[in-house]
């Protein structure tokens, strides 16, 4: 007997349901991937009823971007498995309400998933709410799983406080804390490329790699989320989530599985390892913080705003693999492009054999990774130059995944939310990784307080002066990705 997957999203009226959740569950819907009976169901506070909310989607998404060859076909069965429920999340009658039309429409065993694409601060409240009305528990052949999205918490403390009371209502188990950048094909690729491949894994330590730099650049300003980023900065924004969860998955020791756990423990150790950032010494030679021009004008903002839209800053990790590597890592709105990548730099070799020779363009070994827009990895080596007898360049190999295998990458909530449906907790955000986090972002935030706030020119790369952070190293910041 097939067993319903039943997707009820807290939110519904939001930006984030329209633009990426439903386009996600279309789309695999269009490849199959589901092999049970599947229910939509958003919930909000909107007076709408079952055709307002099916109209709103059709409006809002265009389904020629989505999938052009079967969009229209399939759209069709597809919006008939998206209902409506009206609530008020402060109303608790309405979970029970809810309870009895999931029950209803269900008819039977089920697996649901709670997407709370939802305010932080409504967390709390509506894990509560599903909980009182007995959605939680696993009982007559139904589960549930509930998602989050970040922040989690603003600081250690709100942080181990959400934690533990979350604790007391479901089990970590059910719990899938999502960061949308852990879905990227390209971060899911780093296990696989660092520990699949024998030319990369033995040479993946500080006897071989000089510096790790990773940067997150938008060109987008800070729009409509002015008054959140307002009050978190790059810093909580990026940082604490996005660009540690990248620092863990390149430094991470082979977990012992592919199970969830066993990545999660080694992406822990990491975290935990990462050197205090008030131990580091003098602070303007390993933080520098900026903000860009015209900030203060935007709307929401506060016109004395000390608020960092771009941060750069140089930590190392304190163990065996990776004491003496510096991670230079930066993020910023404002910037010349978008774009994501992580660069392992090299050492020279011992013996410089060609220290006579010209070199033209030439850098020491790297290897680049590259996130976003075009997924795909670079490998720099240097070669003879053809018919000159002592010249040495710079070339490269590339590899694209849209051009090797035929067909765009899924985009990350795809990939996630399949993941949340299987039970798949490996590209989820356990809460002991979330309390690590915010105790290197904590420091970080207290000791760069005291630092000076850099104005940059909006389609510039940030602050010059973060090019001092790569200290006496040859290097400088990966401009874009090709």
């Amino acid at each position: 007997m097939s067993k319903m997957v039943q997707i009820v999203i807290f939110g519904a009226s939001g930006d984030l349901t329209a633009r990426k959740l439903i386009p996600a569950l279309f789309h695999s819907f269009c490849n199959q991937f589901f092999t049970d009976p599947i229910q939509i169901v958003g919930v909000a506070r909107r007076s709408w009823d079952q055709e307002n909310f099916r109209q709103q989607l059709k409006n809002k998404i265009d389904l020629s971007l989505l999938d052009p060859r079967s969009s229209k076909r399939y759209w069709t069965q597809f919006i008939q498995k998206i209902n409506y429920f009206q609530i008020d999340l402060s109303d608790r009658q309405g979970y029970f309400q809810l309870a009895d039309y999931l029950r209803e429409i269900a008819d039977g065993s089920c697996q649901r998933i709670f997407y709370l694409a939802i305010k932080p601060d409504l967390f709390l409240p509506t894990v509560t709410g599903l909980s009182k009305a007995g959605l939680l528990e696993k009982k007559d052949g139904i589960s549930a799983r509930i998602v989050i999205e970040k922040p989690f918490g603003n600081n250690l403390a709100s942080a181990k406080k959400l934690n533990l009371e979350l604790s007391n209502l479901i089990n970590e188990k059910q719990l899938y804390r999502i960061d949308h950048y852990l879905g990227k094909e390209t971060v899911q690729n780093i296990l696989s490329f660092r520990f699949r491949n024998a030319f990369v894994e033995p040479l993946w330590n500080q006897r071989y790699v000089k510096l790790i730099q990773i940067s997150v650049c938008e060109n987008s300003l800070v729009g409509e989320r002015a008054g959140y980023y307002d009050s978190s900065g790059a810093l909580r924004d990026m940082v604490q989530n996005h660009l540690l969860q990248l620092i863990a998955l390149v430094a991470m020791e082979a977990p012992a599985s592919l199970e969830g756990d066993a990545i999660r423990n080694e992406k822990v150790k990491v975290l935990e390892s990462l050197r205090c950032p008030t131990a580091m010494g003098k602070p303007e030679q390993h933080v520098v913080r900026g903000q860009y021009n015209g900030y203060l004008s935007e709307k929401g903002i506060d016109k004395g705003s000390a608020t960092e839209s771009y941060i750069a800053c140089r930590t190392y990790i304190d163990n065996w693999r990776w004491g003496s590597v510096p991670f230079v890592i930066r993020t910023g709105k404002g910037l010349r492009h978008r774009f994501t990548s992580i660069t392992i730099h090299f050492v020279m070799p011992p013996h410089n054999l060609f220290g006579s020779w010209q070199h033209k363009q030439t850098q020491p070994n790297n290897i680049t990774l590259r996130i976003q827009p075009q997924e795909g990895i670079d490998i720099s080596f240097d070669v003879k130059e053809p018919s000159s007898p002592q010249t040495m360049r710079s070339a490269k190999l590339s590899f694209e995944y849209e051009e090797f295998f035929e067909h765009p990458t899924p985009d990350a909530y795809q990939r996630l939310l399949q993941d949340v449906i299987l039970g798949d907790q490996s590209l989820f955000i356990r809460s002991d990784e979330v309390e690590a986090c915010w105790v290197w972002a904590d420091s970080l935030r207290n000791m760069m307080n005291s630092q000076p706030l850099y104005n940059y020119e909006t389609g510039s790369w940030g602050p010059d002066i973060s090019n001092t952070l790569f200290g006496d190293e040859a290097f400088s910041w990966v401009m874009s990705v090709n």
